[in-house]
């Protein structure tokens, strides 16, 4: 497995990373079983970073992924620091799985990070950090908050996620930030305007996670989706603006042009998008969704893809910088998020 450094200050990881969230919550039904062997596949083949939130499915995420760590054919082979877990804290959500809010306070960060220790089964986080920027919460004391944490041994590393430059800036000035997690792909690439720069300069790296935009641009997504897994659990991609109507008329066709590129390079779609954001440089690491071995495979083989100028000016004629249509989140998440101010 290719490694990455995580900012200035930051760990070795492995060039990839394992989004786990799908396998809980927002994207309909998962299998545990073909969850608990994918989270081993993807260790065994040198996946060490594996991305987290308390608030995927409410815990169960976490108590998934402490599962699949404890597991007896898992210890024979591995020990806890051959992972590297990164968790995103913060988000409030009422008993029906509502968004309602977020809390960044000290007591806050604290207390869920003892509930997260508890279901992850571990003694320490490696990378923690809020998911979004609390408005009522100055980002000093909500960084603070978590360097106690490290000075306890709690946590090893503080990210952050989803937040602007100005908020990075002030976040460093209280203690070093090792990573950024932000949404980036060939559909979303709007942190190369100011956020990556501001990264770069203040040795930050980038876990970049909507690679293939919630599946849309891995060429296996199809127009009668809505139709085909309707009721069969809640899928937050069913009100996204980039699934919807014209807007995904428009991005599909979007992805046939991305997918004629794969095919003159003899790669799949998902493949080239992924290559295409490993290629934008050394100090980002993209996270996958991977839920099941088989696409799991398929994202690990976007490491054997070398794209040469010729291959990235083709991607950029396929799919141009602000090309794709509709927001990535609707207008009242849109609205929450630091990094789109």
């Amino acid at each position: 497995m290719l490694q990455r450094i995580l900012g200035a200050k930051g760990p070795a990881t492995s060039a990839l990373g394992l989004g786990c969230m799908g396998m809980s919550d927002l994207y309909g039904p998962s299998d545990r079983a073909e969850s608990i062997a994918t989270l081993h596949a993807a260790v065994d083949a040198g996946v060490v970073l594996l991305d987290t939130g308390d608030f995927y499915g409410m815990g169960h995420n976490e108590m998934l992924i402490g599962d699949a760590l404890a597991d007896a054919g898992f210890t024979r082979s591995h020990k806890r620091d051959d992972v590297q877990i990164s968790v995103k804290f913060g988000a409030q959500r009422d008993p029906a799985g509502n968004w309602i809010g977020f809390d960044g306070r000290p007591s806050a960060v604290k207390n869920a990070l003892s509930y997260t220790l508890r279901r992850l089964r571990v003694d320490h986080i490696d990378i923690y950090r809020p998911a979004r920027l609390d408005p009522n919460v100055p980002i000093e004391d909500t960084v603070g908050a978590i360097a106690d944490m490290v000075k306890a041994g709690y946590v090893r590393h503080i990210g952050l996620s989803e937040v602007g430059s100005d908020t990075l800036r002030r976040a460093v000035a209280v203690h070093p930030i090792v990573d950024l997690q932000i949404e980036y792909s060939l559909i979303s690439r709007g942190l190369e305007r100011d956020i990556l720069p501001t990264c770069r300069d203040l040795g930050i790296g980038i876990t970049a996670y909507g690679v293939l935009s919630r599946g849309l641009i891995s060429g296996h997504w199809s127009k009668d989706w809505g139709s085909k897994d309707k009721g069969k659990g809640v899928d937050f991609r069913a009100h996204s603006p980039r699934f919807q109507g014209e807007n995904l008329d428009h991005n599909l066709a979007l992805v046939e042009e991305l997918r004629r590129v794969a095919a003159e390079k003899g790669v799949t779609v998902a493949q080239i998008a992924i290559a295409w954001v490993l290629s934008q440089g050394q100090d980002i690491v993209p996270l996958v969704g991977a839920r099941r071995r088989d696409r799991l495979a398929e994202s690990l083989g976007a490491l054997d893809v070398t794209l040469t100028p010729d291959d990235l000016a083709a991607i950029e004629r396929a799919v141009p910088m602000d090309s794709a249509a509709g927001d990535r989140y609707n207008a009242h998440a849109m609205a929450s998020l630091d990094s789109e101010r």
